[in-house]
């Protein structure tokens, strides 16, 4: 009879996101993760059949998280163009250490999507999801008057996630917080109404 599990599974997969999106999934070892999530070698297989099983669910998890606050962030407010403004200038903002760990979901696309699949298609999950809500609260931008009314949204929205991801990669890569304020700008400047 098998032994009941004496962890919490959310818990776990919790601190093994923050080894892989600080490490990246090649980078970690097996060991990396039990020392961090607390448990034997047996309960890791047993729960996740494998390394790259528990990746696939951290990243999942990590992606439902951040979605959820990008949705959060570009609905608070009264002003759509502010919201879009303050989640550029949240990548601007965050501190040297958030800036050099980086976007685990950005990080995954960029290390696994060529050679994993169901990288790739959660991948392509995210990137629906948030351009979806840049789509919706640039038409909302578009409404009230505060973006000019002949952008496309769908575009706008691809190029506010390119502008997001960009932002991740050259702050990893170690730019000024001056340096991304800069970038925030000139995306802020095309989009508004003339």
């Amino acid at each position: 009879m098998a032994r009941p599990k004496e962890f919490d599974r959310d818990d776990v997969v919790k601190r093994a996101m923050a080894v892989f999106w600080e490490k990246g999934y090649e980078a970690t070892s097996t060991e990396d993760l039990l020392r961090a999530m607390g448990i034997g070698r047996q309960s890791m297989y047993d729960t996740f059949g494998d390394k790259r099983r528990l990746y696939l669910e951290a990243l999942q998890r990590y992606q439902a998280e951040s979605g959820a606050q990008l949705i959060e962030r570009l609905q608070a407010g009264e002003s759509p163009l502010r919201a879009i403004e303050e989640v550029l200038m949240a990548v601007a903002a965050e501190t040297p250490a958030e800036r050099a760990r980086g976007c685990m979901y950005v990080s995954s696309i960029v290390e696994l999507a060529q050679k994993d699949p169901e990288v790739a298609s959660l991948a392509r999950s995210g990137t629906i999801l948030c351009e979806t809500a840049f789509e919706r609260i640039v038409r909302e931008a578009k409404r009230k008057g505060e973006v000019d009314r002949c952008v496309d949204e769908r575009k706008v929205a691809r190029f506010l996630l390119a502008t997001v991801q960009g932002l991740r990669v050259m702050a990893k890569g170690g730019a000024t917080p001056e340096a991304l304020r800069d970038i925030v700008a000139v995306a802020l400047t095309s989009l508004k109404s003339r």
